[in-house]
């Protein structure tokens, strides 16, 4: 991924992304005039959580006259004196949870009783997963509850390892505490949406059962606001919390007559607009057509949205053919290249009782198919072929790219993706500033197309096989002699994911393969590069040679650890003190640096010392291991006892407080 030799162009590139970038609003200044670093910029929080994130700013919120009944009951549960902390929303997929939790958090941001709010999204980078969950609540609190930030700031100083700690100890000294030391009845809301999307089913269940200690806050009334799809880990995490801590709302189970009236004025709002940008008549479609339109979408807002979206990119030349051919009486597929095995055909008399996930197959397909009418055979198929391997890779992404990136990974021109994803508007969220990521408008469009019996073959996204494809592009880079921004980004995306890319294409690894040849050509490279961006890792995998390789890495990456991520440039200094006979040593020889004059006495092999934990201020008393072998606990003078991942050493607790430090028997995993 990484080149042997950087270039003199690239080596100013590197100096660039190694140079640390400190905003001013962390700076400040202390009696002696000297600049002093806000502790809250060591927290690592994801830029995207917000509801009101730059990436989030057209997203829209319930219409007036829409959700009245569903918002006074959220509303009296929040303000009122309802002992329940936690109010779950749930509903399927395309029902409008997002919309309605972006106007809940726009209301009590309105009103300053907004504590934080966290957006999860699938595929999303550092929304997709709860690395960041904790961390960014506790910055957002800081600001929008400044009572709390000297108490989240005293809590760093006092942990500078807190961000690499356990949620849950996060949690305690972040938000709990932070919270439970303000004076007065105050009264806040904590938003967190589409929790299912959060890509670890134990880490949803750990968040559901940490929003529930909101009720042991007794100074001030935390009220969390959780919307989800009606998954198992989600349903698990609240067997756990007693009814009475928890009040639960299925969204779609509102009265189908009160939903379509949502719907009908969504439609008639967005149909207004539509008729002034393309000079239609004031009275255009018709209320016909919008009753026509309601019953088609089924219930399901994620229908109207994508068709108002859809007619209204066609501009005033095309609107009422786009029309028609949501309307199911235009646009013929039989220029498709499906094989007829998809759950969608081509009817247009589907009875009222359709399964809303069936409308929702065919507007998809309405949408992807409408370009293809004005190409001739072969560039249909080239059309195809192109629409497939973007919109597959779009979609597998572990962290969203901007369409320059993504040209650059897929190596096709930028033009032919720009041209691609304009005809498909309606379906993705397409920045105008091209070097910003690129979003679906909803997750539905991804589950739609990683099913075969919903997409049929031409759209059908085979997972391990796109995993693959992604695998190769990030692992087998071009040398090339300067790299743009777009380049960095997404050299920064395979360093980051190609592990994840290998485990999710189901590839079985061998010897002298592209990983194992990866691994022996740029292994420092890849450290140093994690290096710098906090973050070190090794896969393990199969193989004799390949094997060997990897359990040499990884002991010279657990004996160094500490040393790469604070110092980087480290990686290469330690390799003199690897031993003589390592194989990542023989290997990268030349890349020690030549200002090394005496090499330490070293053994020829490694010594069954793996790892020093270091943390304790003081000597360590005691140590014992959990019954399953993945947890370390360490007891010390310092009055603390640590707990260990065995297999990393990363420090995942510290038990403050004790005095008598001797533990005896087992410590239970």
């Amino acid at each position: 991924m990484l080149p042997k030799k950087p270039k003199a162009r690239e080596r100013v590139v590197d100096t660039e992304m190694r140079r640390p970038v400190v905003h001013k609003k962390h700076i400040t200044r202390d009696n002696n005039d000297k600049i002093v670093k806000d502790p809250l910029s060591r927290l690592p929080h994801a830029e995207d959580a917000p509801f009101n994130a730059y990436s989030k700013q057209h997203e829209p919120k319930c219409l007036p006259d829409t959700r009245i009944d569903l918002l006074k009951v959220i509303h009296s549960w929040a303000d009122g004196q309802d002992q329940r902390c936690i109010f779950w929303l749930s509903g399927l997929a395309g029902t409008g949870k997002s919309t309605i939790s972006r106007t809940v958090a726009r209301s009590y941001y309105d009103e300053k009783r907004l504590a934080a709010s966290f957006f999860f999204s699938r595929g999303g980078g550092d929304v997709s997963h709860a690395g960041k969950f904790v961390t960014s609540i506790a910055v957002q609190l800081a600001h929008n509850v400044p009572a709390c930030r000297e108490h989240i700031c005293e809590a760093i100083a006092s942990r500078p390892d807190i961000a690499s700690q356990s949620l849950g100890d996060q949690w305690q000294h972040l938000v709990v505490r932070p919270l439970s030391l303000l004076v007065g009845l105050s009264s806040y809301v904590l938003v967190v949406d589409a929790l299912d999307e959060c890509d670890n089913d134990n880490n949803i269940r750990i968040i559901v059962q940490l929003l529930a200690e909101a009720r042991t806050l007794t100074s001030v009334r935390l009220r969390v606001f959780l919307t989800s799809r009606p998954e198992v880990p989600i349903r698990h995490g609240f067997f756990q919390i007693a009814d009475a801590e928890h009040q639960d709302y299925v969204l779609h189970n509102i009265s189908p007559s009160v939903v379509d009236h949502d719907i009908s004025v969504f439609l008639e709002y967005n149909f207004g607009l539509i008729a002034q940008e393309c000079c239609q008549a004031a009275d255009w479609p018709g209320q016909g057509v919008i009753k026509q339109l309601c019953q088609s979408a089924s219930g399901l807002f994620i229908w109207a949205a994508t068709a108002c979206r859809f007619i209204q990119q066609g501009g005033q030349l095309v609107v009422d053919d786009r029309l028609r051919a949501i309307l199911g009486v235009g646009y013929p597929t039989e220029d498709s290249p499906t094989d007829g095995s998809s759950a969608e055909d081509s009817s247009t008399d589907d009875p009222p009782a359709v399964l809303p996930e069936k409308r929702l197959n065919k507007i998809y397909l309405t949408v992807l198919q409408s370009p293809i009418r004005r190409y001739r055979k072969q560039e249909k198929k080239k059309w195809y072929s192109l629409v497939k391997e973007t919109l597959g890779m779009i979609v597998l992404l572990l962290s969203p790219l901007s369409t320059s990136s993504l040209a650059t990974l897929l190596r096709i021109p930028v033009e032919s993706v720009h041209q691609m994803l304009y005809e498909l508007h309606s379906i993705f969220d397409i920045p105008e500033d091209h070097s910003r990521p690129l979003r679906l408008h909803h997750p539905s469009f991804r589950d739609f197309l990683l099913n075969k019996d919903r997409c049929g073959d031409a759209f059908w996204v085979d997972e391990k096989q796109t995993h693959a494809a992604a695998l190769k592009q990030d692992i087998c880079g071009v040398d090339t002699p300067g790299m743009l921004v777009a380049e960095i980004e997404r050299r920064k995306y395979a360093c980051l994911y190609w592990v994840q890319h290998v485990q999710k294409s189901g590839t079985q690894l061998r010897d002298n393969d592209q990983v194992h040849q990866f691994l022996q050509e740029h292994l420092l490279h890849w450290l140093e590069a994690l290096g710098w961006m906090g973050k070190s890792f090794v896969a393990s995998s199969d193989g004799p040679s390949l094997l060997a390789f990897v359990h040499d890495a990884k002991r010279f990456v657990l004996y160094h650890r500490a040393a790469i991520e604070q110092a980087p440039l480290q990686t290469y200094s330690g390799l003199v003190f690897a031993p003589t006979a390592s194989i990542v040593r023989k290997r990268f020889q030349g890349s020690i640096p030549r200002w090394i004059r005496g090499v330490p006495k070293v053994e020829e092999e490694w010594n069954a010392l793996r790892q020093t934990l270091e943390g304790h201020g003081r000597y360590v008393t005691a140590v014992a291991f959990s019954p399953d072998g993945t947890t370390l606990a360490s007891a010390s003078g310092d009055t603390t006892v640590k707990l260990w991942e065995a297999r990393t050493g990363a420090l995942r607790q510290t038990l403050e407080g004790h005095g008598d430090l001797l533990i005896k028997g087992y410590v239970k995993s």
